[in-house]
């Protein structure tokens, strides 16, 4: 229960970054659950995704947008300027980088971005379990010389070390503002578009390199069987080539059927029921260049 209105702060947080951070990690760390999908491959987030953190004295909105690189098609000019986008709406910008990586042109080039914000930048230095202490010194060092940085905050979000602090730091930033979701809120996305990032992640780990990012999911149907006390669940992997429809599909329906049984799991946690899942596999050539496709799949027209 909130205690005090007037003591009450509230504000929101843009996760910026290189892509393959860790801003994901973090994200599904702090609001305790899963929403966000996790991969070892780059540029995994496509939309923003909203995680809000509520306590007695605060709330927390953050946002985790997708890794900042190169646009080489549509779908990459829509993430890049997603990422953006968020800088305006914010009261404190998490600029977060690997502590095993030098800084690097990726990283300048969000620097060069950030020196037109008046908001404050906190420097996330994530992953300092992969590190030896000793070594952070010369990272911390390479960043606080090109930028002005707010806060300097080492973590690692994937053991939660340092999170705690990182979380009391950014409250003492925030203004004293209403309660904008409810105190069992942890997202602002639907369950369908979760449903739909679930099934997608699997697909990442399981194809490995094979298929990369030609892919987008949609979740036809939704249902819930009061009588059989199930949730059916109907959705369609689309993919750019029909080569690549026989990687997901796999020999006799394999590799589809793995895909199914691991998303399967998460949707249960997510929903907290039991869950049919089934799965199709459908060919749009060359769709994440296609303006009209990208809408049809959740990318919003103003946004690319």
């Amino acid at each position: 229960m909130q205690k005090n209105n007037d003591q009450f702060k509230s504000g929101f947080i843009s996760i910026i970054g290189r892509p393959n951070v860790g801003k994901s990690t973090f994200l599904n760390r702090v609001v305790g659950q899963k929403i966000a999908i996790m991969s070892d491959k780059p540029q995994t987030t496509r939309n923003k995704v909203q995680g809000v953190v509520t306590t007695d004295e605060s709330q927390l909105i953050f946002i985790d947008t997708p890794g900042i690189h190169k646009p080489k098609h549509k779908l990459g000019d829509f993430m890049v300027k997603s990422a953006r986008n968020t800088l305006k709406e914010v009261d404190v910008i998490m600029f977060m980088v690997n502590a095993d990586e030098p800084i690097g042109g990726g990283d300048r080039f969000i620097i060069d971005m950030l020196e037109h914000t008046e908001t404050p930048v906190f420097l996330i230095i994530n992953k300092i379990d992969l590190v030896h202490p000793d070594a952070l010194l010369g990272t911390i060092t390479s960043y606080t010389q090109v930028y002005d940085f707010a806060e300097v905050v080492p973590v690692s979000a994937l053991n939660g070390n340092n999170v705690e602090r990182l979380m009391e730091t950014l409250i003492k930033y925030m203004p004293k503002g209403p309660k904008y979701y409810p105190d069992d809120h942890v997202t602002d996305h639907p369950e369908r578009f979760i449903i739909s990032e679930f099934i997608r992640e699997k697909v990442l780990h399981l194809t490995r390199e094979e298929i990369p990012h030609s892919v987008a999911v949609v979740i036809e149907k939704i249902v819930r069987d009061e009588e059989r006390e199930i949730i059916d669940v109907s959705a369609t992997i689309i993919v750019d080539r029909d080569s690549q429809k026989g990687i997901v599909i796999g020999k006799k329906g394999a590799l589809l059927k793995e895909i199914g049984t691991k998303a399967r799991h998460d949707i249960e946690m997510l929903l907290g029921s039991k869950v049919f899942l089934e799965l199709w596999v459908k060919v749009q050539k060359d769709w994440r260049n296609k303006p009209g496709q990208l809408r049809e799949f959740g990318f919003r027209d103003d946004e690319y």
